[in-house]
């Protein structure tokens, strides 16, 4: 550990740079740069490499027998390694198409026959609905007129024949 922070500290000295003015660069606190210069703690792969470039040295020459430090590189490139595997295997159920969206504007459309059932079945259509569908808006945009037309049905519906009973008088032709 005394090994990379003597040299950070040497290489910043040598460049005649301030803490503060490679903690503007890096975009750090001085303090990190103090913490690493002091040896509380270790600049991230990122920095490492900053670092070097603003020193003008290789990093080779910045962790030199570094070997602690050495290994962390080591396990953390090998965990970057494996994170990109796995990056790279995409779960292909879940962008499989099967597209329903066809059936879903034709069941919407459908239930806009019956009006209480109108205002039931959109939900279910917009909630079974997906953005992998083909027609995912316009299942959504349909849904939503179909369900204002069945609650226009249905007001019709409960006003003709329990609020407001039509009042015919059926006349018996003699």
């Amino acid at each position: 550990m005394t090994e990379l922070c003597t040299q950070l500290k040497g290489a910043r000295i040598n460049q005649g740079l301030s803490q503060n003015e490679v903690a503007t660069i890096l975009h750090v606190t001085r303090q990190s740069i103090s913490k690493w210069e002091n040896g509380r703690g270790y600049p991230d792969l990122d920095n490492l490499v900053r670092l070097s470039d603003i020193y003008q040295l290789s990093i080779d020459e910045l962790i030199c027998e570094n070997t602690e430090l050495a290994s962390k590189i080591q396990v953390n490139n090998a965990e970057i390694k494996k994170k990109q595997v796995q990056l790279k295997k995409v779960n292909t159920e879940i962008h499989q198409n099967t597209d329903e969206g066809l059936i879903l504007i034709l069941l919407v459309l459908a239930s806009a026959l019956i009006p209480p059932i109108g205002m039931v079945l959109p939900l279910y259509a917009i909630w079974r609905n997906t953005k992998y569908n083909s027609l995912h808006k316009t299942i959504i945009v349909i849904s939503i007129l179909v369900m204002i037309v069945s609650l226009m049905g249905t007001y019709v519906i409960i006003d003709d024949n329990w609020i407001t009973p039509s009042k015919t008088v059926v006349y018996q032709v003699k």
